[in-house]
């Protein structure tokens, strides 16, 4: 059976029977449950079908959306799963925008966090088009690695559109994987920017080892290093463990050797613990912040709680939550072929006390 005539036996079915479930659809047209889904969201876009929780009825006429208002097209009442890696950690802002954008245009959220676990985020995502029959993912997934290889190519092969948060899988292959990202290498430049224009000519850095924002940290401080004639010839750039790593504190003390030894006069620290910690050893060790070492952080999600607060680059959080849902929306929308879209957003330098000219503060 081609898959409109699929389609048009769904059809045919809902007007005998009023509603019909994707399971028993499923063993009627002897196709897969995710087979009958999609066509369920199809015919859902185009505005013949109303999707209920484990199958489809009829569109009346009557619940039509309204064409022009915040929710018109075929995107009003879709259901939209989103994974994330933490519910406690930089991304709860991204679910705020997610869940704005959402709410503006009649979308519901389903939220599941995975914990950095491919296997887990795997599960999570497959539970969400198999279980909870999601018309699209918004999904943040680990991308290295073997587990994060294949990962991937379960999201290519998706059955539903994808838009990726703060992850960009590099290379196009097959699939429709979209994306919105933070420019994480033009905040790290505006951060070594900042420190030059205030006259440091040794700025170090130190990211987390197992960070997927580290890599795009050391393209742009070392860029812009290159690019502003700063010295690195022996300035810090460290990998460092978690700032909860028993090793921790080795590591720090390490890094704060090197700066001494060095002359390196500024740090930009990846992320906000790290660079707390990293301060509150400064004061330990009788290292004046910013006097004798400028300090700033990126994340800003808890930085003003420091003293000195911190100089920050605050990625555009909520912002990539909006518009990974405008993008999925204008996916769902799509009648034809629309372009693959990859959006990026610019951070924000917010400066405060903890950068300064060397030798001031």
């Amino acid at each position: 059976m081609l898959p409109a005539e699929r389609r048009a036996r769904v059809v045919e079915l809902l007007r005998r029977d009023g509603v019909v479930r994707v399971h028993e659809l499923a063993v009627r047209l002897g196709v897969s449950a995710i087979t009958v889904r999609r066509d369920i969201a199809r015919l859902a876009r185009e505005g013949v079908v109303r999707r209920v929780h484990g199958g489809a009825t009829l569109e009346l006429p009557a619940t039509a959306p309204t064409s022009g208002g915040p929710g018109s097209g075929a995107v009003a009442c879709a259901v939209v799963g989103l994974v994330v890696p933490s519910l406690v950690y930089y991304w709860p802002d991204v679910v705020r925008g997610v869940r704005e954008a959402a709410d503006e245009l009649g979308l519901r959220v389903v939220l599941r966090g995975a914990g950095y676990a491919p296997d887990d985020e795997l599960r999570q995502l497959g539970a969400l088009v198999d279980s909870v029959g999601v018309d699209g993912l918004l999904v943040a997934p680990t991308t290295t690695g073997s587990q994060g290889a294949a990962l991937v190519r379960w999201l290519r092969s998706a059955e539903v559109p994808v838009v990726l948060l703060e992850r960009d899988c590099g290379d196009p292959g097959p699939g429709l994987l979209e994306s919105v990202v933070s420019d994480h290498r033009l905040g790290t430049a505006s951060a070594v920017r900042h420190l030059a224009e205030l006259g440091h000519r040794r700025i170090g850095l130190c990211a987390s080892a197992g960070s997927p924002t580290a890599p795009h940290l050391r393209r742009g401080w070392r860029r812009a290093c290159e690019e502003l004639g700063l010295e690195l010839d022996g300035v810090p750039e460290a990998s460092t463990c978690d700032h909860r790593d028993p090793d921790w504190s080795r590591q720090l003390d390490a890094l704060l050797d090197r700066c001494r030894d060095s002359g390196t006069t500024a740090l930009l620290v990846h992320s906000d613990p790290e660079a707390l910690a990293l301060v509150q050893r400064c004061q330990e060790r009788g290292i004046a912040v910013p006097g004798a070492l400028s300090v700033v952080t990126y994340d800003d999600e808890m930085a003003e709680l420091c003293d000195p607060p911190l100089t920050a680059v605050r990625p555009p959080k909520a912002a990539v939550g909006r518009a990974a849902v405008a993008l999925l929306a204008a996916r769902l929308r799509a009648a034809g072929d629309r372009p693959v879209h990859r959006v990026v957003v610019q951070p924000e330098l917010i400066t405060r006390g903890s950068s300064a000219a060397p030798g001031v503060g």
